[in-house]
Formats: C-alpha cells, sequence, structure tokens
C-alpha cells in the first residue's frame, strides 16, 4: 500500500511539472484503481477479523453468565454497535426478564386466596379449615389456622383450565366439622406460556412463474395453546425470516404472496421460505414459532423452441424409395410437460414438394423423410426450410416474441447407376395400316441413360407378347417394323412391350408398353344381314311394306358406314317387287302389285345389289327369298305350303273332314296364342 502511495506521489510530481501526459494520467489512474482495491480488501479482512473476535468475546461472556441456549441466540446475533459488546440487547432482554418477573410475581397474587372462616372462630386456634377435591393436598395446601389456600407448584393452564375444591370448618379438638362444606371453583388465569405452532408444517405450495406481485400462493396458520379471550398470549402475527426477497406473508392472515413479477422456472425452480408466527400480536416479550415453506415454481409456457444449430447436413441416394427418412432433427424448448410439444412444417415450396416432415410424439424430434423421387442428374443440393412451432402458445405471453424458429437442412443427393428411361415414360401409342408391306415402319420408340455417363441403349421386343413375331424392332434406333401381314378383321390392337437396356449393364433394364392399333382399309365388301327370307301374304295390296334389310360389314371406317341399295341388274323387269332406299343404312321391299297365288308360284328369288361407300366402294349381291303364304282376315300367316291344296281333291270324304277339324283345331290355337301375345304386349306397355 506504501508503495502505491510512493508511486502516485511521483506521477503527481510528474505531471505537475511536465503539464498534461496522456499516458502518465492513464498510469496514475490505475495506480489509483489498486489503491482503493486493496484498502477495500484491507478493510474487509479487519472487518472478518473484528467479527470473529466479537463472536469468542460473545461466546465467553454468555457461558459465564449461564444465559439459557434459547436466549443465547438473540445475544450472538445481535448487530454490533457502540454502546458495548451486545449492543441494545442487554437493554431488550432486560426488559422481556422484568416482564416475565412480573408475570411469576403476578402469579403468587392469582393463585386461590381465600379466607374460611366460621361465624364461631375467634381467633384463638380452636378452630382447623381442611380442603378436599382436585389437587386438595399435592397441588393446593390450606393454612389450617387462617383458611388461607395457596399453590404449591406452578399451574398450567393449557392442561388444566380449572380446578373444584371444596372447603370445611373444624373443631381442633374433636374434629366435628362447624359447619357445611361449601365448593368453590379454582379457574387459572392464563399467562403467556406457550409458543405459536405450526402444525401442518412444513408446507409445500405453487405458483405460476411470472405472476403478477401479488399473486396469492398460499396459507399457513400456526395455533396458540394460551387463551385467545385473555390479553393478547393467542393474538399472532407473521412474517417471512427467509425469502422475503420473493414472497410476502400477510401478517392477519398468513397468505403468502409473490413479491416480484418476474419468477423464472428455468432459472430457479423452488423457494425455500422460513415463515415465522408470533404472539403477543408481535410485540416485545412475544413468543414465537417458525416453519418452512416449499413454494415449487410451475411453468408456463413462456420460452419458444430453438433450434441448437441453424444448419444441418444429410445426404442420401438419388434410389431411395418414396418414405425413405434422410434424418431427424429437434428444436429444444426450455418449458417443461405439454409446454414443449411442438410440430414441424416445411416452409420453402420446393422443399415441400419434395420433402414430408412429421414430429415423433414421443422424442420431438423432426423426422424428415422422402416425398418425391429424387434426380441426382436434376439437381444435387437441396435447402429445405424446417420451421418448429410451439403447439399450446399461451396468449397472455405472445408479447415475448414469436414462439417459432427456423433452421436450414441441406440435403446432398448421391448418384446412383439408373436403368433407361423411356419418353415418354408411360407408354407410347402407334398407328398403322392394315395393308401396310412386310418391313414397313409402324414407329420409334426413344429411351435415354439418364446418368452422367449416358451410355447407348439397345432395345428388344419381349417376346412373350409378340409370340408370333408380327413386329420387329431395330435395337440401336428402337425403331419398330412389320414382320408380318395385318389383317384388321382378325385384331385391331396389337400391345408389345418393349426393354431397352444399357449397352454395358445388361442388369440395367427398363420396360414400355407399346399399344398399335391396326388402320382399317375398304377390303370387305358388305353384305345382307340375316334374316334372308320373307313373307307375304295372298291378298297383299300393291306398296305394302313386306320386309326391311340391313347390312354387315366387317371393315371399320373412320368416317362411318354408307350403303347404297338396289334391285341387281337381272331383276330389272321384276314387275311383283318394288326397293325403296331409306337412307339409314336400311331399305324396305315393297309390293308392286295384288292378288299373289301361292299354286301359281309360292317363292320369288329377289337378287339385291349392296354397295359402301369405299374407297374403294365394294359391292355384293345378296338374294331375298319371299314365300306367298295363306292368311286369315287380319292378315296372319296360316299356311305358306301350296302341296296341301293340289292334295286334297285325292282325298276321301272321311280324310277331307278330319283334316278339316285339324285345320280348325290348329287355327283356334293360333287364335288363342295371337290373343296371348296382345295381352303380354299390353301388359308390358
Amino acid at each position: 500500500m506504501a508503495t502505491l502511495q510512493v508511486y502516485q506521489a511521483k506521477v503527481l510530481k510528474h505531471l505537475h511539472e511536465r503539464g498534461s501526459d496522456q499516458g502518465a494520467m492513464e498510469e496514475l489512474r490505475a495506480a489509483t484503481d489498486f489503491a482503493l482495491r486493496a484498502t477495500k480488501v484491507t478493510a474487509r479482512s479487519l472487518g472478518q477479523v473484528m467479527s470473529t473476535i466479537v463472536v469468542q468475546e460473545r461466546h465467553l461472556w454468555l457461558t459465564l453468565a449461564q444465559v439459557a441456549d434459547v436466549d443465547k441466540s438473540r445475544f450472538l446475533d445481535a448487530p454490533i454497535s457502540q454502546g458495548g459488546l451486545f449492543g441494545d440487547t442487554v437493554e431488550d432482554f432486560a426488559q422481556q426478564f422484568s416482564a416475565v418477573q412480573k408475570q411469576t410475581e403476578a402469579i403468587k397474587h392469582i393463585l386461590p386466596r381465600r379466607d374460611i372462616h366460621s361465624d364461631s372462630d375467634e381467633g384463638d386456634g380452636s378452630i382447623k379449615y381442611t380442603i378436599s377435591g382436585e389437587g386438595a393436598g399435592t397441588i393446593f395446601i390450606i393454612d389450617e389456622v387462617t383458611g388461607d389456600i395457596h399453590a404449591t407448584e406452578r399451574l398450567d393452564r393449557e392442561e388444566k383450565t380449572f380446578y373444584t375444591l371444596r372447603a370445611q370448618a373444624r373443631d381442633r379438638l374433636t374434629d366435628a366439622p362447624l359447619e357445611p362444606e361449601s365448593e368453590f371453583v379454582i379457574k387459572v388465569q392464563d399467562i403467556n406460556d406457550s409458543e405459536p405452532k405450526f402444525l401442518e408444517g412444513p408446507y409445500i405450495g405453487s405458483v405460476a412463474e411470472l405472476s403478477p406481485i401479488g399473486t396469492s400462493v398460499m396459507k399457513v396458520m400456526a395455533s396458540d395453546a394460551d387463551d385467545p379471550t385473555y390479553g393478547s398470549s393467542a393474538r399472532i402475527v407473521y412474517s417471512v425470516l427467509e425469502g422475503e426477497r420473493f414472497f410476502t406473508v400477510d401478517r392477519q392472515t398468513g397468505v403468502i404472496r409473490t413479491a416480484v413479477a418476474d419468477l423464472d422456472r428455468e432459472t430457479q425452480d423452488r423457494y425455500e421460505l422460513v415463515v415465522k408466527a408470533t404472539d403477543m400480536a408481535g410485540q416485545m416479550g412475544g413468543l414465537s414459532g417458525s416453519t418452512t415453506v416449499t413454494i415449487v415454481i410451475t411453468d408456463v409456457n413462456d420460452n419458444p423452441p430453438r433450434f441448437p444449430q441453424k444448419m444441418y447436413q444429410f445426404s442420401v441416394s438419388e434410389g431411395a424409395a418414396v418414405g425413405t427418412s434422410i434424418g431427424q432433427v429437434i428444436a429444444t424448448d426450455a418449458d417443461m410437460g405439454e409446454n414443449t410439444d411442438m410440430s414441424y412444417l416445411i416452409k420453402d415450396e420446393e422443399g415441400g414438394e419434395l420433402f414430408r416432415v412429421s414430429t415423433d410424439g414421443d422424442t420431438q424430434e423432426a423426422i424428415i423423410t422422402i416425398k418425391k423421387a429424387l434426380d441426382f442428374e436434376n439437381k444435387r443440393t437441396h435447402n429445405v426450410v424446417v420451421e418448429a412451432v410451439n403447439k399450446h402458445v399461451d396468449p397472455r405471453f405472445v408479447d415475448l416474441g414469436s414462439f417459432r424458429d427456423q433452421t436450414i437442412v441441406r440435403v446432398s443427393v448421391s448418384d446412383v447407376d439408373e436403368p433407361p428411361i423411356f419418353i415418354p415414360p408411360t407408354g407410347t401409342i402407334m398407328e398403322v395400316q392394315e395393308d401396310a408391306r412386310l418391313g414397313a415402319l409402324v414407329g420409334i420408340v426413344t429411351a435415354k441413360d439418364p446418368d452422367m455417363d449416358n451410355v447407348p441403349i439397345r432395345f428388344s421386343i419381349d417376346r412373350n407378347t409378340d409370340q408370333e413375331q408380327i413386329f420387329n424392332i431395330d435395337p440401336v434406333t428402337g425403331a419398330i417394323t412389320l414382320g408380318k401381314i395385318l389383317d384388321r378383321e382378325t385384331a385391331g390392337w396389337h400391345n408389345i412391350t418393349v426393354t431397352a437396356v444399357e449397352a454395358d449393364n445388361q442388369s440395367m433394364a427398363s420396360q414400355t408398353a407399346v399399344s398399335i392399333r391396326i388402320l382399317d382399309v375398304n377390303d370387305n365388301p358388305p353384305e345382307l344381314a340375316t334374316p334372308y327370307e320373307a313373307s307375304i301374304c295372298e291378298d297383299a295390296k300393291p306398296g305394302q311394306l313386306i320386309h326391311t334389310i340391313s347390312v354387315v360389314d366387317r371393315d371399320e371406317p373412320q368416317s362411318g358406314h354408307r350403303f347404297y341399295f338396289t334391285l341387281a341388274p337381272e331383276a330389272s323387269n321384276n314387275r311383283h317387287f318394288t326397293l325403296w332406299d331409306i337412307k339409314d343404312n336400311t331399305a324396305g321391299i315393297r309390293t308392286q302389285r295384288s292378288g299373289f297365288n301361292r299354286q301359281e308360284q309360292n317363292v320369288y328369288l329377289l337378287p339385291i345389289l349392296v354397295v359402301d361407300s369405299g374407297p374403294p366402294a365394294l359391292s355384293s349381291t345378296g338374294t331375298l327369298t319371299i314365300h306367298v303364304c295363306g292368311c286369315d282376315t287380319d292378315g296372319a300367316i296360316q299356311s305358306c305350303n301350296a302341296t296341301a291344296f293340289v292334295m286334297s281333291s285325292a282325298l276321301s270324304p272321311g280324310a277331307l273332314i278330319a283334316l278339316l277339324v285339324c285345320i280348325l283345331i290348329l287355327i283356334g290355337k293360333t287364335f288363342h296364342l295371337s290373343v296371348l301375345q296382345e295381352h303380354y304386349k299390353s301388359f308390358t306397355a
């Protein structure tokens, strides 16, 4: 210290002689700072030494004075003052001792004392007085001559509040009672000899962190065995001995409340308080008792999630399947319980298309998985923005900031050898005319190696899909050609599978479906559709429609069918029937005259020419067979056989009658069937 002072003097002299010097000023400041620190340390050391001496002196005097242990702590903890070794504590203790002494003297005065004098007692000692009852002869004794009653020991009101005694005056010589017994009650007057006690302590309570000042935590309660109706012996007040910086206690009610508004569970999650209860309403001389109160600070959601790192890096093969996990990240939260529950989101659009993030409910980790197949050749690195968000945000603390945090997950995609890919990847449709020549080009399939090496591709047809080897493919160019003549009417579509492999690695193979449509060529003439027969009644009228014909054609022109009908040239002189083209690819046959006779001619053959619309236009001739029949009056055909009328002239009369009966029966059944058909038609209609 002396060295520093000498050095300071030299620096000051230097400044006085040479004026302002920045370096010297800095040295002076440093020396002064060191001197102040040394003084502080010296003072603290002296204080500690003096404190030790005072404590030793106090212990010595208290031991010599034979002060009770219960009172020693008051003297030992008394603040040091100039008033003496124990400061003002001696005076306070003297006042307390005086008060106790007065209470002790008061006991003697309030002990039961009664003059039991008989009217015949003349004070000559001929009468003696006796007592009986609770405590007689042990706790209480009576002066036989004066009748005064005294207590032999200190009474405890908390054990027994009153005693019932009986007194009697007797003749000293004969011991005969002079008067009847008199009963009286000695009531024990209370003094403050019981300290307050916390019967339910120690206590444990809780309060939420960041609670406002004055928030009620819990209530403590002490009881005092003294008489609450007498004086202030049982009037209790409460105070906090330890922990008063953070909590207060209501003097009257014992309710503990927060004293600060910044209780932070993450900094300190519990506090130990010592609460004191003092009787005599806290006045000097009152007795006290204490208890410990443990206050647990419960959690609120006042901390957002935080990622320990601003970037995480993972690598994954481009061949990894969709749903493969590439890694986990986790955000920490200083809160606890459900306040740490969080969910994760992918914030950038590209990352959301390729990756998916889910939350592990047990570990609160973000699990990042592949949502869409990755492609090394397209992009080798992806920066995905992952955000952590608290699930249970407390609206009271939103002003503390955003309860979310973001980090970047960098995903590096590694290359793998991939099989060829077809263009387009979902299959190809080709078309070829059915009259194409052998070796004609049907179409070309295209495939490429997606890897950086871009090795050559070789093509082949899976012969399981083309067992007849109708098509061939060039292994280098992928050109598909005809190997056999086509017939659309036999097979309108051919579905084959084309395989593409890397030229130097046959295991890298992929396949695509090729659908080949055979385009129609008009190579089939139209034909009359079945049936090829029609019937007319003998009494048919001219212009009556007897039949409608239609056509079938195995070809399928893209513009649709259009057929033309006409009578064949060999029927140009026909005078019996006409043909009517209805223009909907059908034609009607009408009668041209009346009066057909089946005995003269029962069958007519009508050749019809049908022509399609090509190109080229093809035609065919079909023959319609028309039968002449016998009909009833309603036009229903009965018979189309002319032989029955020719043979009837050679039959006997009996045979003719039998034949007629059969015909009548047949007509009846036909009529009955016709009626049933009409009923059925009307029912279904």
